[in-house]
């Protein structure tokens, strides 16, 4: 009886050792974070107020996740935490194995005590302020397997060191200032997956031993200053996914044995100095579905094998010295090569497109109607080519498309649409049909149909993303007065640019309801009649351009109601009268104005004062008036009422009967038109009379 008595007090014994050691334990790791908390800038952080002393750190406070009585994991990011990592108790947390404190404004340097986190696998210090090198003694941390110290102000070179992290999975040290060479340490780390050392200062050529990382399937070293070729040992990254090299200074040809990469989706070789032909290999890696090799000396034809990339969504080739015509099958070629013949592509691997861009080369031919296959599309840029004929009218129906761009190529005839067409192009938002050879009205029932367009879309996703955002779509447009190339245009940007063709006619008032407009050219045309009214309910608008027109009457004072209007260009028209004043309309120069002699007021001229209007007529003919009006019998104006009443009701009628209401708001615009017209010259004569 007494021997199982003394085991259990034994136990009892161990058990309160044990809770003791525990407890002394949490209590010097509880003192240690609060230390560190007391040196924050900014005490007040609602986030950490559960750190105090009096409360248990396992349990309660914020971001604190214990095992058996011991700080495990640390994870307090974006967390406001202003401070730096100078007192942090690296010493004082020997069980620490996540450590999560990105997102926050840490500043100075990572100190070398990181290395006594011995049992780290998980280090995120991501999107601060910290600079300074990165300490060799992180090389002791053995079990680390994901180092994240992207988007921060670090210098120095890559510590060798880091080879020695054989457990490593990811090292992500991009949007740095890191200098120096790529250590060939790095060769080491067999189970890596993903290696970023994107946009840094890092020159040096791409080691050899990059190739022995067989897990690796992203690869990201664009924007860097490397040199030399790209080694041949890529080609045994089987598993690579993604091999980022561009703008660096990369030259030479680019290796056959990239061919080998079979599970490559994204290739990006971009402004480089690369030079001979693509190779004809290329065709084998049919998952790849983004190619971007603009910018470099590359030279040749194109090969048919590209044919067979059926999963190919952008290719862009630009600004290389490429030749020869266009192969039949060809989906997706980008801008400013010597490409010439003539356009007939039948897209047999069009349908997976998203974005397709012609820009800059010199394609002859007619638009292909095959392009109605491409039902994803959503950007199509064939701008600044020598393409000849009339506006695609059935790329309307493609339902995703957001971005049309036809600039600067010889298309031409007028732009109409027929009433049994409807719901086109639902989702554009950008239109640039500049300088061609367009004719006729400005196409009013095209316009109606623009409903992405009659939306303000307040939610702007954020496409940047600083590990893994490959590729962005861009445009080029003139806006404000200036070629500019926009990005994010799917999300930022809505415009309307009808420049530089033959137009004619009125501006249709319908492009009042384009209130998510930021952007309306129409300059260089032949419109004519009055500024419609209703632009002033383009709330959006930054810049309207109506210049080089023949159009008159004043200028609406309902654009005064533009508060976001930077650039105006209503020059070399016929306008007359007072220019509106206030709000935006005080910043314009008079550049915005010249070459229209009926304008005055500021800036053109002095003051501009309204007259009241008054009747200008001569009391001899308010006496005759008069006559006329007292002689009239009570039977013709029945008579004519009753005319009026019959030719209403048959107006109605015929109306009703053909559905198609067009003709009679024509009508209407012209008896507004003339009203109009009628009013400023009783004005003008009133302010004729006054001055005599």
């Amino acid at each position: 009886m007494m021997v199982p008595s003394k085991i259990s007090s034994l136990l009892q014994f161990f058990t309160l050792l044990y809770l003791f050691t525990v407890t002394f334990a949490s209590t010097e790791e509880t003192t240690a974070l609060f230390k560190w908390k007391a040196t924050f800038k900014n005490q007040n952080n609602s986030l950490l107020a559960s750190w105090t002393p009096s409360s248990d750190a396992c349990s309660d406070w914020y971001g604190v996740i214990c095992i058996n009585g011991r700080v495990n994991t640390l994870n307090i990011t974006n967390a406001r935490i202003i401070g730096t990592l100078s007192a942090f108790p690296f010493s004082s947390l020997p069980f620490l194995e996540y450590l999560n404190i990105s997102r926050n404004s840490l500043f100075g340097t990572i100190p070398p005590e990181i290395g006594y986190l011995t049992n780290l696998v998980y280090l995120d210090l991501h999107i601060n302020h910290i600079s300074g090198s990165i300490p060799p003694q992180i090389g002791s941390l053995a079990k680390l397997q994901i180092i994240r110290l992207f988007d921060n102000h670090l210098t120095g070179p890559i510590p060798e060191t880091i080879g020695y992290l054989r457990s490593l999975t990811k090292l992500s040290l991009g949007i740095n200032s890191l200098t120096g060479s790529i250590p060939s340490s790095l060769g080491n780390l067999t189970n890596l997956s993903f290696l970023f050392l994107h946009v840094n200062h890092l020159s040096g050529s791409i080691p050899e031993e990059i190739g022995y990382l067989r897990s690796l399937t992203r690869l990201d070293l664009r924007n860097n200053f490397l040199i030399g070729s790209i080694p041949t040992s890529l080609g045994n990254l089987k598993n690579l996914q993604v091999l980022l090299l561009n703008d660096n200074n990369l030259i030479e040809k680019i290796p056959p044995s990239i061919c080998n990469l079979t599970s490559m989706t994204i290739l990006y070789l971009s402004r480089n100095n690369l030079k001979g032909k693509i190779l004809q290999c290329l065709g084998n890696i049919t998952t790849l579905q983004l190619v971007m090799m603009s910018h470099n000396n590359l030279s040749g034809e194109l090969p048919l094998s590209i044919c067979n990339l059926t999963s190919l969504q952008v290719l862009n080739l630009g600004r290389n010295n490429l030749k020869g015509a266009i192969p039949q099958c060809f989906g997706n070629m980008s801008d400013h090569n010597n490409l010439s013949g003539t356009f007939q592509s039948n897209f047999s691997i069009g349908r997976a497109l998203r974005s397709f861009n012609l820009h800059g080369n010199k394609l002859e031919g007619k638009i292909p109607r095959s392009l109605v296959n491409c039902q994803r599309l959503e950007v199509l840029d064939l701008g600044a080519n020598l393409l000849n004929d009339t506006f695609p009218m059935w790329l309307g129906t493609l339902p995703e498309l957001q971005v049309l761009s036809l600039r600067s190529n010889k298309l031409h005839g007028p732009i109409r649409t027929s009433r049994f067409m409807k719901n086109l192009f639902p989702k554009l938002r950008i239109i640039d049909l500049a300088s061609n050879a367009f004719t006729a009205e400005l196409p009013a029932n095209l316009f109606q149909n623009f409903e992405a367009m009659k939306r303000v879309d307040q939610t702007v996703e954020d496409s940047n993303n600083k590990e893994g955002g490959y590729y962005q779509d861009s445009v080029a447009v003139v806006t404000k007065g200036l070629e500019l190339e926009v990005d994010s245009i799917l999300s930022l940007y809505v415009t309307i640019d009808f420049s530089n063709n033959r137009f004619e006619g009125r501006i249709p008032s319908i492009v009042g309801d384009l209130i998510a407009l930021r952007q309306l050219n129409l300059s260089h045309n032949g419109l004519q009649g009055y500024i419609p009214p209703s632009l002033g309910n383009l709330s959006s608008v930054e810049s309207l351009d109506l210049s080089a027109n023949h159009l008159e009457g004043e200028i609406p004072k309902q654009l005064t109601s533009l508060t976001f209007l930077e650039f105006l260009n209503l020059s070399h028209n016929h306008l007359q009268g007072c220019i509106p004043t206030g709000r935006q309309f005080a910043t314009f120069e008079n550049n915005s104005y010249e070459g229209n002699d009926g304008l005055h007021g500021v800036p053109v001229s002095g003051g501009c004062s309204r007259l009241p209007e008054t009747n200008n007529m001569t009391e001899l003919e308010q006496e005759s008036d008069s006559t006329f009006l007292s002689e009239l019998n009570w039977k013709v104006v029945l008579m004519g009422y009753v005319c009026g009443l019959i030719i209403g009701f048959s107006i109605a009628y015929l109306m009703v009967s053909a559905r198609n209401p067009d003709w009679l708001c024509r009508i209407a615009e012209e008896l507004e038109y003339r009203i109009l017209m009628r009013r400023q010259k009783n004005q003008q004569g009133c302010q004729k009379h006054y001055r005599r």
